[in-house]
């Protein structure tokens, strides 16, 4: 089998778990002997033009026809029996999906921008679907959803109205690969064909190295964007609110909030923030935690940091939002109340309390990865995917 992987790469200044899926995608295809091209582009080249680079881009988001003609050209070489997208914004756009009619199409939806121009369904610090449930972009023109501005807004608002028009998602895709139970249903509430969306989750490459429960030092972690969607103020807040009996708090990563947190506490010794770390030292201090905290405000999609916690055996308490719950359930993980630390303060300082509970936690996360997240696992999913893809057009 042949794969044309397709993706615009983010920004550098920023991880981005989208970028590092599909490179773990590519390997795993290669892995196991199967002939993958790559049709890639960079944000990055954009960036470095400024102004220009900006306008460039919002050009292309729509319907980019510069991207189709180099694009075209590698199909007429490569002649791949798969494309499959993982991100087409803002450089490719999704005019290469008709430009591929003939061959198996697949799209990974790593968020929600199908159908949401801000791709985070949170406005005013809640959650928001109202373009979904509208199916209409109208709803983030006229809140500015995309980076507090129409202007930057509307170009994506323009790609989703005309690709809702024409009918790409329709008649051009074969199959959507979900992240979740709830982005599958979602994302079918805002148009998408049901019988197309199939559910495959991220997964953790290859046999991670756990260190036994009793071994790690009395630590809980946070690793993700310091934003406000994902909720890491609450989870300062609480942690204040505990007080010293409070168990040592990492807080891993960078964003808007870091410097404030910060601030507000340095007279509290049981949190550390440790700012951006390279993905391997946030698997180390994820791997020595005896609790993960995703405290989000958002609808997320499937965080690189669950699927990690899972595959060292850490516990995750996760608030009671989107596909989170039923992600960390069957792993013994507990939900909180979403923007809410006072509950968030509750359910962790309770479970913290029981260190039989929080041991049989860690044994149920390393059981739910080996049944569900594994590579090996994740391969089959994926060659079921692309075959019932194939057969769409045969």
């Amino acid at each position: 089998m042949k794969v044309l992987l397709v993706h615009n790469f983010y920004g550098s200044a920023a991880p981005s778990g989208e970028n590092a899926v599909f490179e773990l995608e590519r390997q795993m295809l290669l892995d196991n002997g199967i002939d993958v091209c790559c049709f890639t582009r960079h944000s990055d080249d954009i960036r470095a033009k400024g102004m220009f680079g900006k306008i460039v881009g919002a050009a292309a988001t729509p319907w980019n026809p510069f991207a189709v003609g180099a694009f075209r050209k590698i199909l007429h070489e490569y002649r791949p029996d798969v494309v499959h997208a993982h991100n087409t914004f803002p450089l490719i756009s999704p005019a290469i999906f008709p430009a591929s009619k003939g061959v198996a199409r697949v799209l990974t939806l790593h968020n929600y921008r199908l159908q949401c121009p801000a791709a985070i369904p949170m406005r005013d610090s809640k959650p928001c679907i109202s373009c979904i449930e509208s199916r209409t972009v109208t709803p983030a023109l006229t809140h500015a959803c995309y980076r507090g501005s129409r202007l930057a807004t509307l170009p994506i608002a323009a790609k989703i109205a005309l690709n809702n028009v024409r009918g790409t998602w329709r008649h051009d895709i074969e199959r959507f690969i979900a992240l979740s139970e709830f982005q599958k249903e979602l994302m079918i509430k805002g148009g998408l064909p049901a019988k197309k969306v199939t559910v495959k989750p991220n997964f953790y490459p290859g046999v991670p190295s756990r260190i036994p429960f009793d071994s790690r030092p009395q630590r809980v972690v946070f690793a993700g964007r310091v934003g406000e969607e994902k909720g890491v103020q609450d989870l300062v807040a609480a942690w204040r609110m505990w007080g010293a009996d409070a168990p040592m708090l990492h807080i891993v990563g960078d964003g808007p909030l870091l410097e404030t947190l910060r601030s507000e506490s340095a007279s509290l010794t049981n949190i550390r923030f440790l700012g951006q770390m390279t993905a391997q030292e946030a698997e180390r201090q994820i791997a020595n935690a005896r609790l993960l905290v995703v405290p989000s405000r958002w609808f997320e999609g499937f965080p690189m940091v669950v699927r990690e916690a899972l595959a060292f055996g850490v516990p995750v308490a996760v608030a009671n939002l989107g596909p989170l719950p039923t992600i960390v359930s069957p792993a013994g993980g507990l939900t909180f109340k979403p923007a809410d630390p006072k509950d968030l303060l509750s359910q962790v300082r309770k479970l913290w309390s029981e260190p039989e509970v929080l041991r049989n936690a860690s044994d149920l996360a390393e059981c739910e990865f080996e049944n569900n997240y594994t590579q090996n696992r994740n391969f089959v999913q994926l060659m079921d995917i692309y075959a019932a893809a194939r057969a769409e057009i045969t």
